[in-house]
């Protein structure tokens, strides 16, 4: 079959692969050159009306559009949504899985459960970002394979922590997401440096937080130590000091609901919404089932399809978080001179993704279809249980440093251009939306739901393949963005604010 259908309602088919101009579509030639994945009308869209995919809004016509025609950004306007919004109209309950999933990960004093054992250094200010780097540079194969049981030194530097105002929304998130990273179960030492006269302050962040000092949590200013060079050389005693304590930790048999699985897209293509995001969407479900959580973020990757997920909420608190979050965003990118259309990127529309209300709909089926029982701010801790939500940009680096910092100790993501990311201290697993990527960049994905089209793999067939192989991950299975050594640079605190 050269195109796939979605929904009866849809105006619009998907190419399944590139089609010459005369392909028959449902009784119509094609009338131009269609790539993989894009658009093609199915009848006459007059121009102003709307443009449906997955039975859901995704544009108007800019102008008449022909059946067989091409459709895409020269012919689809984005205009901004307006909701009636529902709030539980489409609640599922979870059924408590029958039998208790479980993995191999490292239970901490305070309770909570991690899938790695890493050493992070963790910086207040972009000023002692050098100190940190070499600190953690200092702890090569060599000198780690002593203790085995200690993933790695990593340093988590960042660009910002000082020229900010020392309140409101910049600052709390920063100071939310040192705060993540220094409690992250998936750390079992934490050595935090600052310069000393920057806005944000260890110290207050040690108040704030109660966050007391100890083996395997030290603190220092390179103003303090006096210089640089000092600060290094210190910095190097106290981890060595720290590694012979973390290597005790040793995995154990973990129920799978201390998981929480950070639900990443990036580099998406139009398969993104018919393959891969409806897979882990399922993952998630099995998830949910076992008593663990997905954490879905992105919002303004939610943007045209935040009514989905307002009516699976579970009570109007809830449903209303998320649309207040919404409203922020149309204010926020409204204030800076953006537009919500300004995702999809380059690489998205060349895959086939038009606006972001058709990336969206696509982008929310990560979430499957538990019950939404939470939402949460950037970075914050996030407690509920089942499916939930975080706020945070769609730039996928910035997204992910929140998810973390609010807990989740595995992160999968799902990409259909092919996207080159990882994550520390929590893995990531990459899922390719299409096979033609997959086996063109076998080396970086984990998993192919490309085969959901070219083999007939059934949705719940992948779903359980991405969520067995979270279990084997948190076990201690390398990812393959692990194997080739990610995390380090993709540590990207969300900036909120003026930089003064």
């Amino acid at each position: 079959m050269p195109f796939i259908r979605l929904d009866a309602d849809d105006n619009v088919v998907t190419a399944t692969r590139a089609l010459e101009v005369g392909t028959d579509i449902e009784g119509h030639p094609t009338r131009a050159l269609i790539p993989s994945g894009h658009k093609i009308a199915t009848r006459a869209i007059p121009k102003g009306e709307m443009v449906r995919k997955y039975a859901q809004f995704i544009g108007l016509a800019s102008e008449d559009i022909a059946p067989g025609d091409h459709v895409h950004t020269h012919n689809v306007a984005f205009r901004n949504t307006e909701m009636d919004y529902e709030f539980g109209t489409d609640m599922r309950p979870v059924r408590p899985a029958a039998t208790p999933d479980t993995f191999m990960g490292y239970r901490r004093a305070n309770g909570a459960v991690g899938t790695r054992n890493y050493i992070a250094i963790v910086t207040s200010v972009n000023c002692s970002a050098t100190a940190a780097r070499r600190i953690a540079d200092a702890f090569g194969p060599e000198e780690l394979a002593a203790y085995p049981n200690v993933d790695g030194v990593a340093a988590f530097v960042h660009g910002t922590g000082c020229g900010m105002a020392g309140s409101g929304e910049g600052f709390e998130a920063l100071q939310r997401v040192m705060w993540g990273y220094a409690r992250h179960p998936n750390n079992g030492g934490v050595l935090m440096v600052g310069l000393g006269c920057e806005m944000n302050q260890i110290d207050w962040l040690l108040d704030a937080y109660q966050l007391k000092q100890g083996p395997t949590f030290q603190t220092m200013n390179i103003q303090n130590v006096a210089g640089l060079q000092k600060t290094i050389e210190l910095g190097i005693q106290k981890v060595r000091a720290m590694l012979p304590i973390v290597n005790e930790a040793r995995r154990e048999p973990c129920p799978a609901s201390e998981l929480k699985v950070a639900l990443q897209c990036g580099g998406s293509d139009a398969w993104s919404g018919i393959t891969a995001n409806p897979a882990l969407g399922y993952a998630c479900d099995l998830l949910a089932a076992q008593g663990g959580t997905g954490v879905l973020a992105e919002t303004p990757e939610i943007y045209g399809a935040e009514h989905l997920l307002t009516r699976r909420a579970i009570d109007r608190k809830v449903g209303d978080k998320l649309v207040g979050l919404v409203r922020w965003w149309e204010d926020y990118t409204a204030r800076n001179k953006g537009s919500m259309d300004n995702n999809p990127s380059p690489g998205n529309k060349k895959g086939g993704l038009t606006t972001i209300l058709e990336k969206s709909l696509g982008a929310a089926a990560k979430g499957g279809t538990s019950p939404l029982t939470g939402v949460y701010k950037y970075a914050e801790p996030v407690t509920a249980k089942g499916f939930t939500f975080m706020d945070s940009p769609g730039y996928d680096p910035a997204s992910v440093t929140g998810q973390i910092a609010g807990g989740c100790n595995v992160v999968v993501f799902t990409t259909g251009r092919g996207s080159a990311f990882g994550s520390k201290p929590a893995p990531t697993i990459k899922v390719a939306t299409n096979s033609e990527m997959y086996a063109r960049m076998t080396d970086d994905m984990d998993v192919n739901a490309g085969d959901m089209l070219t083999a007939g793999v059934t949705l719940e067939a992948k779903g359980r393949e991405i969520y067995e192989m979270i279990l084997r991950v948190a076990s201690g299975e390398e990812s393959k963005s692990e194997r080739q050594g990610l995390g380090d640079y993709e540590f990207v605190p969300w900036q909120i604010g003026a930089v003064m």
